[in-house]
C-alpha cells in the first residue's frame, strides 16, 4: 500500500482522494491549513443563506465521466435540482441577454446603429494569427463588439489592459460561435450550449452539502499548515512529520516552490512573477427581482463586475446576491456602490478573499512552464486552480481529478 499525501482539501483535493480512497491500494491523507474544507467553492451560511465568499459555485460537465462520478459516487442526481442559466449585461443601459453576441436582436431595439455595426464588423471578420487577448477579442468579435463590450469588461476583471494578457484561457471559458451560429441568431432564437448554460445546485440549498459529500469517509487533517517539504530518496517529507510514497499540491504555484528544500532559485525567480486577483463580494438582502442567475456590468460607473443573483440559485428561490469586485475594496466602498442599485436593500456579510482568478499576463507561459517542468521532474504532482495555475471551473477541477488518478493508478 502507498502513502500518499494531498496538499489542500478543495474541489480538486478531495475529489483526487475521493477516487483514490475507493482503492485498497493507496492510504491518502489530506492536509487543509484552514478550519473548514472546501477551498474557494466552500459557502458561509447566513440566516440560511449560502454566502459564497469567492464566485458563485454551481455544478454540470459535458464530460459524461465527470457526471458519472459525482451521481454515482457522491451526491445521487436526485439531490440535485437543475436550473436553466438566465444570465444578463447591463449594456448601454440596457438588460439584455448572454452572451452578447446572440443578442443583437435585443441591442437593435434601443440601438439599430450599434446592432449594424457589430454584425458587420463579425460577418466581415477574418481569422488572424494573434499574440493576445485584446487581438483575439477583435479578431473573434469583430472591433464594434470587442471596443464596446469584451475589452472594457476583461479590463474590469482582469484589472488589467487584454493588450497586455495572453489569450490561451478562453477555451471553453467563453461561447464562440461561428459566422453561421451568428446569423442563426439574427434570424431565430439561439440555444447557448455552454457547460454552464443549465447547472445543478444541491437540494439542500447549499453547495456544501456536495463539499461534505465529497469528504466523507475521508483523512482529513485541518488547521495543518505545511511549512517544509522535502525529498529524501523516494518519500516526501512534509513538516518532518509526515512522509509519503507520492505527494500532490493543490496549493498556489506562487507558494509552493518557497516550502520545498533545496529548489533551484531560478524556481523561485518564476514563482515571483505568478500574479492573480483578490475578489471583494458583498451578500444583499435585495427587492423581489426576476429569475436572473447573473447580471454582467462592463461599464465603468460601477466596480461591480457581477452581481451572482445567489437566491435564485434555490428552490424556493428567495431575494439574495451577491455583488463581486476584483481586488480589495473597503466595506463602505462596496456599500457606496451597492447604493446605486435600487434592489439592493441591505447588505448582509462583506468578504476579501486570497487567491481568486490566477492572471495571464506576459510571464504566464514561460514562468508556469519552467516551474512545472522542475515538478515533474521531482514526480511532484500538481492540481487544481491554483495548483496548476489555470483558470479552472469546478467540473475542469474534477476533470483534472480524475485524469491524475489514473496516472497515479498506472504508477502503482
Amino acid at each position: 500500500m502507498k502513502n500518499i499525501g494531498i496538499i489542500g482539501a478543495g474541489i480538486s483535493g478531495l475529489s483526487l482522494a475521493k477516487i483514490l480512497n475507493m482503492s485498497p491500494d493507496f492510504n491518502v491523507e489530506i492536509l487543509e491549513s484552514e478550519e473548514d474544507i472546501g477551498g474557494i467553492a466552500k459557502t458561509k451560511k447566513i440566516d440560511g443563506i449560502p454566502y459564497h465568499l469567492v464566485g458563485g459555485h454551481c455544478f454540470n460537465s459535458k464530460n459524461k465521466e465527470v457526471m458519472d462520478f459525482i451521481f454515482s459516487n457522491v451526491l445521487p442526481e436526485e439531490s440535485w435540482h437543475k436550473i436553466e442559466r438566465n444570465a444578463k449585461i447591463f449594456f448601454k443601459n440596457n438588460l439584455i441577454s448572454y452572451p452578447i453576441e446572440f443578442a443583437i436582436k435585443e441591442i437593435a431595439k434601443f440601438d439599430t446603429e450599434m446592432a449594424y455595426k457589430i454584425t458587420k464588423d463579425f460577418l466581415c471578420e477574418q481569422e488572424k494569427e494573434v499574440t493576445n487577448l485584446d487581438e483575439w477579442f477583435r479578431y473573434t468579435f469583430g472591433d464594434s463588439l470587442a471596443e464596446e463590450y469584451f475589452i472594457p469588461y476583461n479590463t474590469k476583471i482582469w484589472n488589467r489592459k487584454p493588450i497586455n494578457m495572453s489569450f490561451e484561457w478562453v477555451k471553453d471559458k467563453l461561447p464562440i460561435p461561428n459566422k453561421k451560429d451568428f446569423f442563426e441568431s439574427l434570424i431565430a432564437k439561439k440555444i447557448d450550449l455552454m457547460p454552464h448554460s443549465s447547472f445543478y445546485y444541491p437540494k439542500s440549498n447549499d453547495q456544501n452539502s456536495f463539499i461534505e459529500a465529497l469528504a466523507k469517509n475521508l483523512c482529513i487533517i485541518n488547521n495543518y499548515k505545511v511549512n517544509s517539504i522535502q525529498k529524501i530518496g523516494s518519500k516526501w517529507i512534509v513538516n518532518s512529520d509526515k512522509k509519503y510514497d507520492i505527494l500532490i499540491s493543490t496549493m498556489p504555484l506562487n507558494e509552493l516552490p518557497f516550502l520545498i528544500e533545496n529548489i533551484p532559485s531560478i524556481i523561485l525567480d518564476e514563482a515571483h512573477k505568478l500574479k492573480y486577483n483578490k475578489v471583494t463580494n458583498m451578500l444583499w438582502k435585495t427587492r423581489a427581482i426576476k429569475n436572473y442567475t447573473w447580471t454582467y456590468y462592463p461599464d465603468k460607473e460601477t466596480i461591480f463586475h457581477r452581481h451572482i443573483h445567489i437566491g435564485n440559485f434555490l428552490n424556493p428561490s428567495t431575494n439574495y446576491t451577491i455583488t463581486e469586485a476584483i481586488g480589495e475594496h473597503s466595506f463602505n466602498e462596496m456599500l457606496e456602490h451597492g447604493k446605486k442599485f435600487e434592489y439592493l436593500l441591505d447588505p448582509i456579510d462583506y468578504n476579501i478573499s486570497n487567491h481568486a482568478y490566477i492572471v495571464y499576463d506576459e510571464s504566464y507561459k514561460s514562468a508556469t512552464s519552467i516551474i512545472k517542468h522542475y515538478m515533474k521532474k521531482e514526480n511532484l504532482f500538481l492540481l487544481g486552480r491554483f495548483g496548476e495555475w489555470e483558470y479552472y471551473n469546478m467540473d475542469i477541477c474534477i476533470e483534472k481529478a480524475i485524469e491524475l488518478s489514473k496516472i497515479i493508478k498506472g504508477k502503482n
